[in-house]
């Protein structure tokens, strides 16, 4: 009997072993049902042991369960020094054997990282270290910040227009001067982001605005210089006078900052003055505004301005601390927008000397080529004889000129056309190096096209088809689509 009582015991014992996960009530419901009462007491004290937590026995001596399972092995974490070793040649290479796929989408999603960690930091010291913000105050600043965030990262219509409305308030609180370059930035950048957007009257109205404030300044100056209440040094009366340089200074938070003299400010209102009314006459110009005699009045006070300043300044000389006026590329710019707004409705004779003078001025090597190719269409639609009525309001440096140099005929007008555009293909190709620009390119498929319209207008059909079909194919080699259409539809004229 008790031989059977051991068995039975080491049995459940066993089967106790394998079902410790279930509950105790349930083993003890199945002990209850298929074993002797009295060999069911041996196995609930070895159920229990199974189940304990407890590190300690009844009698208080610490016991160790020897069927418990050891722990499982801590797992193995990627170490500084075990990322180093997989990013050696040798370690990439066996990476790439054991899973290539999983390697190039590391190295996907690592350059992707390290793209965006690159815009993230020039974001940064774009939109918070750029000098175009520290030098405002800071809550100009962030205005501004914000501003161009909402024009140009995440483009935001009303927003935008609320942070620079907000940021030129800003700078009325501060007492800002309202004509310096860092306040009349804002306006011009303002009228930017409407051109932008597409609201061409109001950004014709903020650069009007400017104009005329510009202007009025300079008009002030001026009558005061006349009057007697500016001195002509241009030296401002309230502030004082340093004795070593000479230089005006007024206190501002404890630090003595340079006050600009009224003769190199007004130079440089005027300046901003010209430019700005160069800009109304390009958008009075535009197909969405067309109120031509806007923008030729706005253009032909620009150039008639500039020339006349300069002429001042060669004549009384250049005032102590005036400054430079503006650069010959500048007047020269000027100019060449009067010539397009003239080339814009037919009065080719009051363009070429335009194109001319702006082509004397013109520094730039491929921008030259450019308006040799405005004279080669400003010359092959020329008229045989100008109209006798002047263009009211038009500079002298428009009017049409009778000169022995000019062509008289409709041959000769097309002679000098082909010249003009043999010159433009022939300068665009000397051009090399560092000099060389994407507008040499475009304006040498340009000359080709106007080398093929010259000699269609010559009768000269197979010269015409050669050099259209020379610039479609310089055209498509350097992505010039403009290029492309016009020399294809010269081909179907022909």
């Amino acid at each position: 009997m008790a031989a059977s009582r051991i068995t039975a015991c080491r049995a459940i014992d066993s089967l106790c072993r394998r079902q410790v996960i279930r509950s105790p009530s349930a083993s003890a419901v199945k002990l209850r049902a298929g074993v002797h009462p009295s060999a069911a007491i041996p196995c609930r004290h070895v159920q229990l042991r199974q189940q304990s937590t407890s590190g300690s026995s009844h009698n208080g001596t610490k016991k160790t369960n020897p069927s418990a399972p050891p722990p499982p092995p801590p797992s193995q974490v990627l170490s500084f020094r075990s990322l180093l070793t997989s990013m050696t040649p040798r370690g990439m290479k066996k990476m790439f054997r054991e899973s290539p796929e999983e390697l190039i989408l590391a190295l996907a999603i690592l350059a992707g990282l390290a793209g965006m960690s690159i815009y993230i930091v020039k974001l940064y010291f774009d939109y918070f270290m750029a000098r175009q913000f520290t030098k405002y105050p800071e809550p100009i600043a962030k205005s501004l910040r914000r501003a161009l965030y909402y024009t140009n990262i995440k483009p935001d219509p009303n927003l935008a227009r609320k942070y620079y409305k907000q940021a030129l308030e800003q700078c009325n609180e501060l007492q800002l001067d309202p004509f310096s370059d860092d306040v009349l930035g804002i306006r011009i950048q303002t009228a930017a982001w409407l051109e932008k957007i597409g609201n061409y009257q109001g950004a014709i109205t903020v650069l009007d605005s400017v104009m005329r404030d510009c202007l009025k300044w300079v008009e002030w100056m001026e009558k005061s210089v006349a009057d007697g209440t500016v001195d002509k040094s241009g030296t401002p009366l309230t502030v004082k006078v340093l004795s070593e340089e000479k230089r005006p200074v007024v206190a501002e938070n404890g630090e003595e900052v340079v006050v600009e003299n009224l003769w190199h400010k007004r130079m440089r209102l005027l300046a901003k003055a010209v430019g700005t009314s160069t800009k109304l006459g390009v958008l009075y110009s535009d197909d969405h505004v067309l109120e031509t005699e806007n923008a030729q009045a706005r253009l032909t006070w620009a150039v008639e301005t500039a020339l006349t300043e300069s002429r001042r300044r060669r004549e009384e000389g250049v005032k102590e601390e005036e400054g430079p006026w503006m650069s010959p590329e500048e007047i020269g710019g000027a100019m060449e927008s009067l010539a397009h707004h003239y080339e814009s409705k037919s009065q080719f004779h009051l363009a070429v000397p335009l194109f001319f003078q702006a082509l004397r001025l013109c520094a730039s090597p491929c921008h030259r080529v450019t308006i040799m190719n405005n004279l080669a269409v400003a010359f092959a639609q020329h008229p045989l004889q100008p109209p006798l009525g002047i263009v009211p309001n038009a500079p002298a440096t428009s009017n049409a000129i009778v000169s022995p140099d000019m062509p008289t005929d409709r041959a000769g007008f097309l002679e000098a056309a082909k010249n003009w555009a043999g010159n433009a293909y022939s300068h665009s190709k000397d051009i090399q190096g560092d000099e060389r620009t994407e507008e040499c390119d475009e304006a040498c498929a340009v000359a080709l096209v106007n080398m093929g319209d010259i000699a269609a207008m010559l009768g000269k059909k197979e010269v015409a088809r050669k050099r259209f079909q020379q610039a479609i194919d310089m055209s498509k080699k350097i992505g010039f689509a403009s290029g492309v259409s016009q020399a294809e539809a010269g081909l179907q004229e022909l």
